[in-house]
């Protein structure tokens, strides 16, 4: 039997239920502030820092960059990448900086963006010039196979990670971890995964198992959770689907994962807050009992 708890556990014993969350940090929505943060941003286990938790942008793709502050912000999130949706790739360099100074005002870490494609020498240019402009230490995206001895001179060039998302079934490049290793493991250090472990389990593939693998490899994490781990399965709150949700917290805490877990809540795109506040919540749940 796996070792797991029930949603409704971790809810009560975190006390960071949705309610908790929406409740809670309304006031600081209101005054346009970050709910108070820990001092590095890191989640701690006893008395060790740990990785980030974050929000992957495309949870909120049908908000505005406003919006999409405030309601990170209200779920208690500290950090962000974004996707075009809120900074687009074609926009001057005075546009993409200034977007970026909105998000670090607001309190938040704009660590990076995506899943930004480069599929041709023009678009992981321009890819490496907006995360220099916008301050990124992350891309988060899907380099062409044929294209990964630039990706190595980029990184060094711009001293910027390439963290390759697999997007499972469907995907005939980046379907798993597993493939996205063999084609790095002897390139420049910076250029590593982003494991979603969504689009894993929907292949069939224990997503903990793939980060305990490749582990020397991950630069960033993609939590969700979807209802069958086929290529049927969607995304749902996290705790009501098929992933074994502490088995991965576990795992990235065992394999010393320094990075980021970045929420990317695929569901409800019109009205996600409730949701990804759930989440949220589940995952601060469980944390609190490890």
């Amino acid at each position: 039997m796996k070792d797991r708890h029930t949603r409704r556990r971790f809810l009560q014993t975190s006390g960071i239920g949705a309610g908790a969350i929406l409740a809670g940090a309304g006031k600081s929505m209101a005054q346009g502030k970050a709910p108070a943060a820990s001092e590095t941003g890191y989640v701690k286990v006893g008395n060790k820092r740990r990785f980030k938790l974050a929000l992957a942008s495309y949870t909120l793709r049908n908000f505005s960059l406003e919006e999409t502050i405030a309601m990170t912000q209200r779920v208690g999130l500290e950090n962000i990448s974004l996707k075009s949706f809120h900074l687009p790739l074609d926009s001057s360099r005075r546009e993409i900086r200034a977007a970026a100074a909105q998000v670090r005002d607001a309190g938040l870490n704009l660590y990076g963006g995506g899943v930004i494609k480069m599929a041709t020498k023009e678009t992981m240019d321009q890819a490496f010039e907006y995360a220099k402009a916008a301050g990124f230490k992350t891309i988060i995206g899907v380099p062409g196979p044929d294209l990964m001895g630039l990706a190595n001179k980029k990184v060094a060039e711009y001293d910027i990670q390439i963290a390759i998302h697999n997007h499972g079934p469907g995907d005939d490049i980046w379907p798993v971890p597993s493939v996205i290793y063999e084609k790095i493991k002897h390139l420049d250090k910076r250029i590593g995964l982003c494991v979603d472990i969504g689009h894993t389990q929907r292949v069939g593939v224990d997503p903990a198992e793939s980060i305990r693998k490749y582990s020397d490899r991950v630069l960033d994490i993609h939590l969700k959770d979807v209802s069958s781990a086929t290529k049927e399965g969607k995304t749902v709150e996290i705790g009501r689907g098929v992933i074994d949700i502490p088995k991965v917290l576990r795992t990235m805490i065992d394999v010393g994962y320094s990075g980021m877990a970045a929420f990317e809540y695929e569901k409800d795109k019109e009205d996600p807050l409730a949701g990804l506040a759930e989440s949220v919540g589940y995952v601060r749940g469980v944390l609190g009992t490890i």
